[in-house]
């Protein structure tokens, strides 16, 4: 198999992503009409235990329908892992392999609240090597490949886009968590050990420092793995903290943080390395000091554990 032309598909992707946004900035999504996902709890493999907080809708479906095909198309000899197709089980393979969300961010997509994104990526070897995220309702295109760099364009949807900017756009020195700009998630699963840890550590995070928490500058819950990353790359976000996230909310913001000078380590305490299957995730800014993450280790309570 001859070696991926990165810059042609960073390219396709692109035009694949507007091509999404049509789609998902002309459906009139309802809270009363999404379903729950069909993806299969982790303990039993089978349809029980989804909860009402994780929702997909026939635009999710149309959408990565749309993007599957035309990359089976224009690639076949390439490999194809989408959040509405996964069978679980699946491990993502070293061949090359387009990792796609076709919506990040269905609850507020549902709610109209505009946070939302297409996430498409692309590994080789299990590696991100091309990113690209984005949010159709505010025209913002975030994309990267390995070794070029990491770009941001606002109106991306206009005829005449603004000039990509460079990220991060923000990339002071971080040495302390109290200084910090946190991004959490509750995530769909609310009970068990999982969700107890997360809410505890967000309690720590928050408290006052005097009573042995972190008091961070403030935490946000904005509910798109693949953007709160993008806000990471380009340095609005200090940091963002994550458990239960699949590969394909992370594999495009991945590329687009490392290449921005961001770094990924573990949701849990310990490994400074990840693969992009890892469920459990901090990751970082360009120019955030190395004490500072184990600092926000000292304070998660408990230990998050996700079948990869």
């Amino acid at each position: 198999m001859a070696q991926p032309n990165l810059d042609e598909i960073h390219d396709v992707l692109i035009n694949i992503s507007k091509q999404a946004g049509k789609m998902i900035t002309t459906a009139h999504p309802r809270t009363s009409s999404s379903g729950t996902k069909k993806n299969l709890t982790e303990a039993n493999h089978t349809p029980q235990g989804r909860t009402a907080a994780d929702l997909v809708t026939e635009t999710d479906k149309a959408v990565e329908d749309m993007v599957s095909s035309t990359l089976r198309e224009k690639y076949p000899d390439y490999d194809f892992m989408g959040e509405e197709t996964y069978t679980p089980g699946t491990k993502l393979a070293s061949t090359p392999t387009f990792i796609v969300d076709p919506i990040d961010g269905t609850t507020n997509f549902v709610h109209s609240y505009p946070y939302v994104s297409i996430s498409l990526g692309f590994t080789v070897a299990r590696e991100p090597v091309i990113g690209v995220v984005y949010n159709p309702f505010t025209g913002t295109l975030y994309s990267a490949i390995k070794n070029k760099g990491t770009y941001k364009t606002e109106r991306a949807f206009e005829s005449q886009p603004l000039p990509a900017q460079k990220l991060p756009l923000k990339d002071e020195k971080l040495e302390k968590l109290n200084r910090a700009l946190v991004a959490i998630e509750w995530g769909s699963d609310r009970s068990g050990k999982n969700y107890e840890c997360k809410t505890k550590t967000f309690a720590n995070l928050g408290r006052a420092e005097e009573e042995g928490g972190a008091m961070v500058h403030s935490a946000r819950s904005l509910g798109s793995a693949a953007l709160n990353i993008c806000g990471v790359a380009e340095g609005s976000l200090d940091m963002y903290w994550e458990g239960g996230c699949w590969a394909w909310d992370v594999a495009a913001g991945w590329c687009i943080l490392k290449e921005a000078g961001g770094f990924i380590v573990d949701g849990n305490p310990g490994s400074w390395e990840v693969e992009v299957t890892q469920r459990t995730y901090l990751t970082l800014r360009k120019g955030v000091e190395k004490q500072v993450v184990e600092e926000f280790w000292s304070h998660i309570d408990g230990r998050m554990e996700y079948e990869h």
